[in-house]
């Protein structure tokens, strides 16, 4: 895995500044600050020495039932992702590169880890909707949706900011998110490992057994 540790205040503050408005085009596709990249190299990923505490969420799942967060995924290796299912590139892609990489896990740490997908789109994204579209996905991926001000609140804790949808100049609606896919330990129950929009199939694929584990990768 391509690496750097940074303190978790630091980087707080420049994650909070990284947005993608997913299709949108413009000034939005460029990040302020760049957390997970030094000049002339490329980081697929950050392991904290500062992890970030797990949000404390309380959602609805794509079944139409509260899920908590926290409850449901303690002691659970667990991936975080905030996007929409409108988006037309990196959420997509994010998604489709974690469970292709998940389905090269043995079928037990399959069952083990959690991956989790929260709405930045929740007033489109409703349980059903999110259902069917990670369905074509992964069917085991937890889809959450709920309340905007809650969901942009939690992903804040992690660092992610998170605009309420808007039009851009040719109506259609984008969701600006940050783009970061934050690894939970088992262990710990703690953020430890960042990785931005960069993050490929090979690198969840080797990193993936080591966090089922709660081992740095």
């Amino acid at each position: 895995m391509r690496k750097k540790t940074y303190a978790a205040a630091a980087l707080l503050a420049a994650s909070l500044l990284t947005l993608s408005a997913c299709g949108s085009g413009g000034d939005g596709n460029t990040p302020v600050a760049e957390v997970s990249a030094e000049e002339g190299t490329t980081k697929a990923a950050t392991v904290l020495d500062r992890p970030f505490e797990k949000p404390d969420l309380v959602l609805t799942d794509t079944h139409g039932e509260k899920y908590d967060l926290r409850k449901e995924t303690e002691g659970r290796p667990t991936l975080i992702y905030f996007g929409y299912t409108n988006c037309p590139d990196v959420c997509p892609l994010t998604m489709n590169n974690l469970a292709v990489a998940k389905k090269q896990l043995p079928k037990a740490e399959q069952d083990e880890l959690r991956v989790v997908f929260v709405t930045t789109d929740p007033e489109r994204d409703t349980p059903a909707a999110l259902g069917k579209w990670l369905k074509g996905i992964d069917p085991d991926v937890i889809g959450l949706s709920g309340d905007f001000d809650t969901i942009q609140a939690g992903a804040r804790t992690l660092g992610i900011s998170i605009d309420p949808p808007e039009k851009d100049k040719d109506g259609k609606v984008v969701s600006t998110h940050g783009t970061q896919v934050i690894a939970f330990s088992p262990k710990t129950d703690a953020g430890y490992v960042l990785y931005n929009e960069d993050a490929t199939v090979d690198d969840y694929t080797r990193d993936l057994p080591k966090i089922v584990e709660g081992a740095t990768p």
